[in-house]
């Protein structure tokens, strides 16, 4: 089955390469998609009917890691589930995307991705799709064309814009965009339904509202749990988020943006804001034990508190570009419970990446770094902390292929002593070949 992934990509590719379907508003699967983050209103592709292009994004990693710990055993049936697995150097299960996108009148496309093969679900599924409207035609009104000229409307079921690191992530096979292997450790990914608008202003300035069921999973049926805060049944309330930002091209060689992003919901069918990935991690089995699967062990190197009833989360993000050289961080505090806890808890997390791109002109060659910690305070217990260094290089060999490799170093600090993160780190390389056209 992978093999015949490979070989549809790589037909594909070049059956498309002639192509080359321009659509408006829209971000490339490709080295000219880099640092774009929501689509702005500076569009000149102009509408000449309906328009259909099919992209996709393949990634395959090797994996040179080793990890360690010091927990003490838990028997479980005889069985020490604390126990590493043994891991060695080898290849990673190859990870496709297939992206459909649809011109279907002017300032209006859909957006439709697909996973073919990833991590968690082997089988081919549905990430999710949506409709944007940068215009409304439609309507004939002179007035509202003129507010369409700074507005962006987004329906569906999408990824939810909170913060700017979802735009650097790796998605499956998706991992273009990314200057490093694996996302953060905090790994904040939903795809809900719902709609954002966007305002823009030819100052830079950016505001988003947006409203959003709060679950992947969306139900019709009444809640049979109960809130432990409250002693009711649990009914679920629709999740805001929103974001105010600046983004300019100061002078040719700077570029500086910075937003702030809030994310809240107060009671949720299954929030999964830090658990919405559902492609996994690019880090297989480390700090795992013997019983684990690739499957259900998918998120491998990262943390997951588990705020699937209450959120409330701020993020913050500066990004520089000057010349090669980049600056990109996050700022992160979030408060939360699961539905069967009463009291809510808290997590932070900081990460700053610094890449520098060369030759001057064409930036197709990197090098990295990425600083990532967090720290949380789980109910009842001491506050735990997890700390990542990273360091990458990477080489586009041209606009659609992309080969990187790095070096990571991962800690565990103050995790109980039954627990399997005790003394855990894990270490060691990564390589990884992506294709996004």
């Amino acid at each position: 089955m992978k093999n015949k992934i490979l070989l549809l990509l790589c037909f594909t590719t070049a059956l498309l390469k002639a192509q080359q379907t321009p659509i408006q508003y829209y971000r490339n699967n490709d080295k000219t998609g880099l640092n774009v983050f929501e689509t702005t209103k500076n569009d000149s592709t102009a509408y000449t009917g309906f328009k259909l292009k099919i992209g996709g994004n393949f990634t395959l990693d090797f994996q040179g890691l080793r990890h360690e710990n010091n927990a003490i055993p838990v028997l479980v049936d005889g069985v020490n589930t604390n126990q590493l697995v043994s891991i060695t150097n080898g290849f990673n299960l190859a990870m496709a995307n297939l992206n459909l996108d649809t011109q279907l009148d002017d300032g209006i496309r859909l957006n439709l991705t697909v996973y073919l093969s990833s991590r968690h679900h082997e089988e081919t599924w549905v990430k999710g799709g949506y409709i944007q409207f940068d215009k409304l035609l439609f309507l004939k009104s002179k007035f509202v064309d003129d507010a369409m000229k700074n507005i962006t409307i987004k329906v569906g079921a999408y990824d939810v814009d909170f913060g700017d690191q979802h735009f650097r992530r790796s998605d499956g096979g998706n991992a273009i965009y990314n200057p490093f292997i694996e996302n953060y450790i905090l790994d904040d990914f939903a795809t809900e339904i719902g709609g954002e608008v966007y305002y823009h202003h030819r100052s830079g300035w950016m505001a988003m509202f947006g409203l959003t069921n709060g679950a992947l999973n969306p139900t019709v049926t009444v809640s049979t749990k109960i809130d432990a805060a409250t002693g009711d049944l649990n009914k679920p309330t629709p999740a805001f988020h929103a974001k105010l930002g600046y983004d300019k091209q100061i002078i040719k060689d700077l570029r500086i943006r910075l937003t702030g992003s809030i994310y809240a919901v107060k009671r949720a069918a299954n929030n999964t804001l830090f658990a919405g990935d559902r492609t996994g991690s690019h880090y297989f089995y480390v700090l795992e034990n013997t019983a684990a699967t690739a499957v259900d062990n998918f998120k491998s190197g990262r943390f997951n508190p588990e705020f699937s009833q209450e959120v409330t989360a701020i993020m913050i993000n500066p990004f520089v570009k000057f010349k090669g050289f980049e600056l990109f961080g996050t700022y992160e505090v979030a408060n939360g419970r699961k539905i069967t806890e009463a009291d809510t808890h808290q997590i932070t997390q900081s990460a700053v990446d610094l890449i520098y791109r060369f030759p001057q002109g064409k930036e197709n060659f990197w090098i990295g770094g990425r600083y990532n910690t967090l720290t949380a305070s789980p109910l009842n217990q001491n506050n735990v902390t997890i700390n990542r260094a990273v360091g990458s290089i990477g080489w586009f060999i041209n606009k659609n292929i992309l080969m990187k490799a790095e070096y990571v170093n991962q800690q565990y600090k103050n995790f109980a002593a039954d627990d399997i993160r005790y003394g855990g780190k894990f270490d060691g390389f990564m390589i990884e070949a992506t294709v996004g056209f």
